[in-house]
């Protein structure tokens, strides 16, 4: 008797396990990116696809229920908040999709509540080929959309690495793969110096470059919107060009450096002269107050006359490495310095004392 119930109990556990499993759904919540990396959307493609007939629209405009996985791209979300707020768009036209991300985030936030929500990385990349190009950018790609999809449901998710929730392989071409690799390179080494939510948000977004959701327009089309953006930001951390006249042989001219970001920043200024013609000092722990620019005070010391160039490097201040592209200075110096006065006098002095002995040695020649 007891191995008849056993065997009963064991085969309704068997038939049971299959359904189960079966009836955990998993639901995948991405799309392919919407926003330009300099702030306005390309199209008002999303607005539609939030409407309860459109792809992102039927999967969260349904009756509650258990056992789900919800698979979460964070970037599209932060795209979703956006427009509910207020956007523009690349095209000029009046966007309308306003009340429809505010009315979707609602029913999301809704659904997914007492269901299990994983994030992917941010920008749903594809992480074979995150990997290959920058495997530590990616960990920061896991933990910045665990922490961007938890602030915007207000709930704690999870953040599974070791899971392969991301589906699909990008079509990058070299190309581009190199252009999101110094676009990348381009903003950790700007963030050797400056710390602000602007910058890391950019540095995350590169990521949906490998997004296997884009198609090969698109690809081109945000790789572009992705390097003017980078650009930008770079810029914002800067040293001015110029040209100067030198008439003394020692001379402090003015650089002037300049901080457009919200938040203090402190580096070194290095000055490098091409050439031995001038002496020039450079600054450590330069300290630029947000928004704002500091006028720095170059000692030059010139050697000889002539025109030299000196190249202006900003870098962090426990490092050597250039944080933002050099600046060129043009100094033209039309003095002499007393030293190299002092030398070439002395050196004539030489040559006509050498002549004089030479005149004499001849004459008493002829003498005798």
């Amino acid at each position: 008797m007891k191995k008849l119930a056993f065997l009963v109990i064991s085969t309704f556990l068997l038939l049971m396990m299959p359904q189960t499993a079966a009836a955990n759904t998993v639901i995948r919540i991405t799309a392919p990116v919407h926003q330009t990396f300099t702030g306005e959307f390309r199209n008002d493609e999303l607005a539609e696809a939030l409407t309860p007939s459109g792809d992102l629209g039927l999967k969260v405009f349904q009756p509650l229920a258990k056992n789900r996985t919800w698979v979460i791209d964070a970037a599209l979300v932060d795209e979703v908040i956006l427009m509910a707020n207020e956007y523009t768009l690349a095209t000029g036209a009046q966007p309308g999709g306003k009340e429809i991300a505010a009315a979707w985030l609602t029913q999301l936030k809704r659904i997914t509540d007492g269901n299990e929500v994983v994030a992917l990385a941010y920008g749903n990349p594809d992480i074979a080929l995150a990997k290959t190009l920058a495997p530590s950018e990616l960990r920061n790609y896991f933990v910045y959309g665990q922490e961007r999809l938890q602030l915007a449901l207000g709930r704690i998710v999870r953040s599974e690495p070791n899971t392969q929730w991301s589906v699909g392989k990008s079509g990058l071409s070299n190309p581009l793969r190199k252009s999101y690799s110094d676009n990348r390179k381009a903003l950790t080494r700007l963030s050797r110096v400056v710390d602000t939510p602007e910058l890391i948000h950019l540095r995350a977004r590169l990521a949906q470059l490998l997004s296997p959701t884009l198609d090969k327009n698109s690809r081109e089309y945000f790789s572009y919107s992705a390097t003017a953006a980078v650009e930008e930001m770079v810029n914002k951390l800067r040293i001015n060009s110029g040209k100067y006249q030198i008439t003394t042989s020692s001379v402090k001219l003015p650089v002037t450096v300049i901080n457009e970001f919200d938040v203090d920043v402190t580096v070194d200024v290095s000055m490098v002269p091409i050439n031995s013609r001038i002496i020039v000092s450079s600054f450590d722990d330069v300290l630029i107050p947000a928004q704002s620019k500091r006028q720095l005070e170059m000692q030059v010391d010139v050697i000889a006359p002539g025109q030299t160039t000196v190249t202006a490097l900003i870098t962090a201040p426990e490092g050597d490495a250039e944080v933002v592209p050099e600046a060129l200075l043009t100094l033209n110096s039309t003095v002499i310095d007393p030293r190299v006065t002092w030398f070439t006098t002395g050196a004539a002095i030489l040559l006509l004392l050498a002549a004089v002995a030479q005149s004499v040695r001849r004459v008493r020649r002829r003498v005798k």
